[in-house]
C-alpha cells in the first residue's frame, strides 16, 4: 500500500450544504432561516433571551463567592513519593525539595507551592521541604524516620 492508495471509509466525509444557492438545492431562498423577525437577520445571538420571560439565570438564587486570593498548591502524595524513589526517579537520600520534585516529574507546573497529603504508603527515609503538609501527611513520613519541613 502506498499513500497515494489511501481513501477515507464511505460516507466518512460529507460536503457542507451551501445555503442561498437557487430553490433547486433545497436551501435557496431565505437558506433556512425561515421569514424574517430577529432571528431571519444576520449578526443575531440571543443566548438566555427566554421570550420576555425572566430568564433562568436571573430566576435561580446565586450563592457563596469565589476568593480571588486562594492558593493554587500541586499536590504530592506519599504513595507518589514512594512509587518516585521505587522508579529511581528520585533520591532518598538527598534532601527532597519543590525544583527536586519537578525535575522528576513528580509534580507539574508549581504556582504557588506544593501541599504534601497522606494517601498511600511510605517506607523510605525522606527529608522533604514543601509549602504545606496534612497532619496525617507529616505523621506518616515521621514514622518511616523522615522529617517534613513547611515553609509557609
Amino acid at each position: 500500500m502506498k499513500l497515494n492508495q489511501l481513501s477515507d471509509n464511505q460516507g466518512a466525509r460529507k460536503a457542507a450544504m451551501r445555503v442561498g444557492r437557487g430553490i433547486g438545492s433545497g436551501k435557496g431562498k431565505t437558506a433556512g432561516s425561515g421569514h424574517k423577525g430577529q432571528k431571519a437577520r444576520s449578526g443575531v445571538a440571543i443566548n438566555g433571551f427566554e421570550g420576555g420571560q425572566m430568564p433562568i439565570y436571573r430566576r435561580l438564587p446565586k450563592r457563596g463567592f469565589t476568593s480571588i486570593n486562594k492558593k493554587k498548591f500541586e499536590v504530592v502524595n506519599v504513595g507518589r513519593l514512594q512509587k518516585a524513589i521505587d522508579a529511581k526517579k528520585l533520591d532518598a537520600s538527598t534532601p527532597i525539595t519543590i525544583d527536586a520534585l519537578a525535575a522528576s516529574g513528580v509534580i507539574g507546573k508549581v504556582v504557588d507551592g506544593v501541599r504534601l497529603l497522606a494517601k498511600g504508603e511510605l517506607k523510605a527515609k525522606l527529608d522533604i521541604t514543601v509549602t504545606g503538609a496534612s497532619k496525617a501527611a507529616v505523621a506518616a513520613v515521621e514514622k518511616a524516620g523522615g522529617t517534613v519541613t513547611v515553609t509557609a
